[in-house]
């Protein structure tokens, strides 16, 4: 057997009670220096192509090292009543503040780490597949697994991340691009994946764009969930990345990105990334030079990301 890879340090976990990463209102928060925790991921090293390694390659992500725990038998598969909690698929597990935030909407977290493993929750109609790396790493592979079996079952994904910003030496996270051309499907091996971004602040679009179509990925872009409607209708996105503070909310009148996957049929093979974006505003010119690069780190874990989480999660699981 080959000997385990051993994690690189990991900087200071964000405290739950910290300002919001990713401010509403068209700001953003102040960032502090060191929070958040990587993907256990090197920085990309001087003058790459590409940035950072693939998160399951050499120098990359490390797989938890604890084997998965075998699931419990499940004798109520299926009917189950309607009056118990519905199965929400997730991985890794939960943090405590998440696991309280998802039984409170009514959810039972089911943790799953294999393929077969969703594929032996199908019959109980969960209401997604939840990826939020808050307590372990992840591997592009072992993504890669879940959202097909996910997709197949057409069981919606949604997917957590954080992005901070930094110049190359001192980012310690990988590049988003990695993370995102794991989880896009595409129409056939010679389409390329088509990500529709929806961004407000050009710079950090820009940056995003930019890292993605050196991946070989398409993507089109909008500034608001709202406007992206009108971009989906031309675009018919594989992928939507989205600012998680962008996304409607149920009080908002007009439509969404959610609703329009919904209504045409796309919201059980589209994947949805949403992230908290801890960059500061007087940093975005900076970005926009190239003297700084976005890199993936620990989401947001305040009382309003939550919450926004949750109530997506809600929207996404309705029948």
């Amino acid at each position: 057997a080959q000997p385990k890879k051993q994690a690189p340090p990991q900087p200071p976990r964000q405290s739950p009670d910290q300002p919001s990463l990713a401010g509403g209102q068209g700001r953003l928060a102040p960032v502090t220096e060191g929070a958040g925790r990587s993907y256990a991921i090197g920085a990309p090293d001087r003058n790459a192509a590409e940035g950072p390694e693939p998160l399951d390659g050499p120098g990359g992500a490390v797989e938890v090292a604890d084997p998965p725990r075998p699931q419990p038998m499940d004798d109520e598969l299926p009917p189950e009543p309607l009056d118990n909690p519905r199965r929400l698929l997730v991985w890794p597990a939960p943090d405590v503040s998440t696991q309280q935030a998802l039984s409170d909407r009514g959810y039972r977290p089911v943790i799953v780490n294999s393929r077969e493993e969703v594929d032996a929750q199908i019959a109980a109609f969960p209401a997604a597949l939840f990826v939020d790396p808050l307590t372990g790493p992840i591997t592009r592979t072992a993504l890669q697994s879940l959202r097909q079996a996910a997709v197949a079952a057409e069981v919606p994904v949604l997917v957590t991340a954080g992005l901070g910003q930094a110049s190359r030496d001192a980012a310690y996270g990988a590049d988003p691009a990695v993370l995102l051309k794991a989880l896009a499907p595409r129409d056939s091996e010679q389409h390329p994946p088509r990500v529709l971004l929806i961004e407000e602040h050009a710079e950090i679009a820009l940056a995003l764009t930019s890292t993605l179509e050196r991946r070989g990925m398409q993507v089109a872009r909008a500034a608001s969930d709202a406007d992206a409607v009108t971009l989906a209708g031309q675009f018919r996105p594989n992928l939507v990345v989205m600012d998680l503070m962008r996304v409607q909310r149920r009080q908002e009148r007009s439509a969404g990105i959610v609703d329009w996957l919904r209504a045409n049929g796309q919201l059980n093979r589209t994947p949805l990334v949403v992230y908290t974006a801890a960059v500061d505003q007087d940093d975005l010119p900076r970005l926009a030079s190239g003297e700084t690069v976005l890199f993936l780190a620990e989401r947001s874990t305040s009382a309003e990301v939550q919450s926004r989480i949750v109530e997506l999660l809600s929207r996404i699981g309705t029948n």
